[in-house]
């Protein structure tokens, strides 16, 4: 079978190799039909992912269809439609047991700290496997990841209707952090410099699009907001001087939501939070989201068509990389197709 190896910085090949056998009688083998490739694999193509050790299988946006499953398995059989579940936890720590494996001291991300799924083939514990419904198609449900990454940021910053949301960020994972508010009801104002990045969040119904770069944000969350501040504010970019302007910009009692793992610090005063009473929210991969999101998808509640810019054959991965790298703004969601 082929699979994706990074094997250094823009090192990136396909290799040959055995398809597996099940380890173990909770194992699932199954046969990948898609693979989303998300900014932390282009990171890690750059050298860039501190994480991640060379030679490494990379992709953790994996769905595909069951080939055969180990003794003890009862929830999945073959033919069936799966998304894998890309967190790895030891499942035993105290928070691992309080239903929080996404922080566990141990945990890990498929195809980052660990083996990934851009294969033609892999294995996975029957933990990490979820059903799809058949009908679901492929290109929708491989965007079922990033979802859980939306899902996770609006249950940390307890988003609720009529909430008043800034997203800072209109790439992928803003995108889907926009749906997964306006889903439960808030109204969202999302800022990207790539005015391509804000035209596409228009159509995925964003109340207000600002090009920071263009415009003072300050004044666009004022008039947003009737002068208060937004309730939740997320930075969904990773850079310092967002975390800063969303200190400022958020109401009395708010949340500030940040998604990053830069390790440059914020210049952020304590004054700002303690008189406003802020709530400063990490969010970090998920915890149990993937069943909820594939109902999301598979109900229409939120926009899956376009979020996915381009689509590739797996022996045309690195073009994906090459346009990832030289057209950032013209790209969102790019597919691996197997």
């Amino acid at each position: 079978m082929k699979v994706a190896v990074l094997y250094g910085p823009h090192d990136l090949r396909l290799v040959d190799k055995p398809v597996p056998a099940l380890p173990g009688p909770d194992s699932v083998l199954i046969k990948v039909k898609a693979v989303g490739i998300c900014g932390s694999d282009l990171h890690a193509y750059h050298g860039k992912l501190a994480t991640v050790v060379f030679p490494r299988v990379i992709g953790h946006e994996v769905v595909g269809e069951v080939v055969e499953v180990g003794s003890a398995v009862t929830t999945i059989a073959p033919g069936d439609h799966v998304v894998v579940d890309p967190v790895v936890s030891c499942g035993e720590c105290p928070v691992c047991r309080a239903g929080r494996h996404n922080v566990c001291r141990d945990v890990k991300c498929i195809g980052v700290a660990c083996e990934g799924g851009l294969a033609e083939f892999i294995v996975f514990p029957e933990p990490s496997v979820h059903l799809l419904p058949a009908d679901l198609p492929w290109r929708d449900a491989v965007l079922a990841e990033p979802y859980t990454i939306g899902a996770q940021v609006v249950s940390r910053g307890r988003v609720t209707q009529g909430d008043k949301v800034l997203v800072m960020g209109a790439g992928p994972i803003g995108l889907v952090i926009l749906q997964a508010a306006k889903r439960l009801g808030a109204k969202v104002l999302i800022t990207d410099i790539a005015d391509s990045r804000l035209a596409l969040a228009k159509k995925l119904d964003a109340d207000a699009c600002v090009n920071p770069s263009k415009q003072n944000l300050a004044q666009a969350v004022s008039e947003f907001t009737g002068g208060y501040g937004v309730d939740v504010a997320v930075d969904a970019v990773g850079v310092p001087a967002l975390f800063e302007q969303g200190v400022e910009l958020t109401a009395p009692g708010g949340r500030v939501v940040i998604i990053g793992f830069n390790p440059t610090p914020a210049q952020v005063p304590e004054l700002l939070i303690t008189r406003k009473e802020l709530d400063i929210l990490g969010s970090r991969m998920n915890a149990g989201k993937m069943p909820e999101v594939v109902r999301w998808i598979a109900s229409g509640e939120v926009k899956t068509g376009p979020l996915v810019s381009h689509e590739f054959k797996l022996e045309e991965l690195q073009k994906a990389f090459d346009l990832l790298d030289k057209e950032p703004e013209n790209t969102c969601k790019v597919v691996i197709s197997l």
